[in-house]
């Protein structure tokens, strides 16, 4: 059976008297994109720092592919890259020029080097762009420069921390798909963002880390089933009736009803006592009192929690962060 990606046990990080890392196990299956959530300052980075053997942790054990962090930093190094929030590129040099260089210093020759630019260039979309200086390429296109340079010697795990943040939706996009490929060619993801639709929609795993510990741990799916069976949204014809309508929903539901910025738009979970049966029935008494009650409802549905309502139920806070 072969070593897990990632295995980490009652792994710590101390900053003075800031515990960062306060105990933190994991299990990386290979192969895969896991996600690491959290608040601002939950640990996050400085778990994939430790990983990556840029810290050196305080106190428990992580391995990487059966190999000590600690101990064993440079095997560790043989297999990793690191995708930072910002790009590790020299903006002055062109994309080819970048990648030449990289490789260069990973020790391909000189013909070598070149192709594996090529290689990649043509792969991520920016052959095109190629002889342009880096400086002058648009957002989307930098993240994918430096997603490539990380992958110029094909790691067997690549950290990715926030590789989106700042894109608009299209590059977004493209970022994706590279990681699926990335992935599907047998690389292991670990995965930071303060997207929780894109940890939903590339990680099997997500664990989620608040004051330095895990709180939770599993597939989205399972987060998700962790807080109700499902989640109401309302909309509502009559804005004046708002806050009779969340009463109304409350007292059905049993449950605390979120107030949108839209005035017309109520959200609350539906508990259903843990069942998809269980939450439809209570959805249904919701709309028949607000019916009863004279309230127009112009659009009523029911649909699975999302991760964002995961990550408000486990943390009460709802910024997310490296």
């Amino acid at each position: 059976m072969s070593a897990p990606a990632i295995e980490t046990t009652g792994l710590i990080k101390t900053f003075g008297d800031n515990r960062a890392v306060d105990g933190v196990d994991l299990t990386v299956p290979p192969g895969t994109v896991y996600g690491l959530l959290g608040p601002n300052g939950a640990g996050k980075t400085t778990v994939v720092r430790m990983l990556a053997t840029l810290l050196r942790p305080d106190g428990g054990q992580a391995r990487v592919f059966g190999h000590d962090v600690v101990r064993e930093a440079d095997a560790v190094r043989s297999r990793v890259s690191l995708t930072g929030q910002y790009a590790s590129v020299d903006e002055d040099l062109t994309g080819t020029e970048n990648l030449i260089l990289l490789a260069r210093l990973l020790g391909y020759a000189k013909p070598a080097a070149r192709e594996r630019a090529a290689q990649l260039l043509e792969a991520f979309g920016l052959t095109d762009a190629a002889a342009r200086q880096v400086k002058k390429y648009s957002g989307g296109m930098r993240r994918r420069i430096d997603v490539a340079a990380s992958i110029l010697n094909t790691p067997d795990l690549l950290f990715l921390d926030e590789p989106t943040t700042g894109l608009d939706p299209r590059s977004r996009n493209q970022v994706w798909d590279i990681i699926r490929v990335v992935v599907a060619n047998g690389t292991t993801v670990l995965l930071t963002t303060q997207y929780l639709d894109e940890a939903d929609r590339l990680a099997g795993r997500i664990a989620v880390i608040d004051h330095g510990k895990v709180i939770a741990e599993g597939t989205p799916g399972s987060l998700k089933a962790s807080i109700g069976a499902g989640t109401v949204h309302v909309r509502l014809r009559d804005a004046a009736q708002r806050s009779q309508a969340a009463g109304l929903l409350a007292d059905a539901l049993g449950t605390t009803v979120q107030e949108e910025a839209d005035p017309v738009a109520l959200t609350a979970r539906a508990s259903g006592s843990g069942s998809e049966r269980g939450a439809a029935e209570q959805a249904s008494r919701a709309l028949g009192a607000l019916a009863d009650a004279g309230i127009i409802v112009d659009d009523f549905s029911l649909g699975q929690p999302s991760l964002d309502e995961v990550f408000l139920a486990l943390t009460d806070r709802p910024e997310v962060a490296a």
